[in-house]
């Protein structure tokens, strides 16, 4: 049983030192031992396995974004679920409460988002 703090994490100093150790080795070992040939075809992006068209630089619809933030949204709440189910047992009521407030606030904001139509892709071409 460790004695004093720095015996305490002492293992994880270690274990953060070999993991270091090791990415740089087997980076070292690619850059030293690895092909480095370039070629126009090796620096075109890919895009699975489509030839690249257009550019890079185009405008996005801004629905794009909302449904990457409704994404990330729903992210944070299951983060935020699995502690609760941890402590559930022991907060009993008080707790479901809780996550029902929550996950009420989630979908007024999920709802919201659906009204205005961000997760509505389709264009009036689309739709005939």
């Amino acid at each position: 049983m460790p004695q004093t703090y720095a015996e305490s994490w002492f293992p994880v100093l270690v274990q953060v030192l070999i993991a270091a150790a090791l990415a740089a080795g087997l980076i070292g070992a690619s850059t030293l031992l690895g092909k480095r040939s370039r070629s126009p075809l090796k620096d075109t992006p890919y895009e699975s396995g489509m030839a690249p068209v257009g550019s890079a630089r185009e405008r996005f619809s801004v629905k794009f974004y909302l449904v990457g933030m409704i994404f990330i949204l729903f992210d944070v709440e299951a983060v935020f679920l699995y502690p609760w189910a941890v402590v559930y047992r022991e907060l009993k009521l008080f707790a479901f409460a809780e996550m029902f407030v929550f996950i009420a606030l989630i979908l007024v904001g999920f709802f919201y988002v659906w009204k205005k139509g961000a997760l509505d892709w389709s264009t009036d071409k689309d739709a005939k």
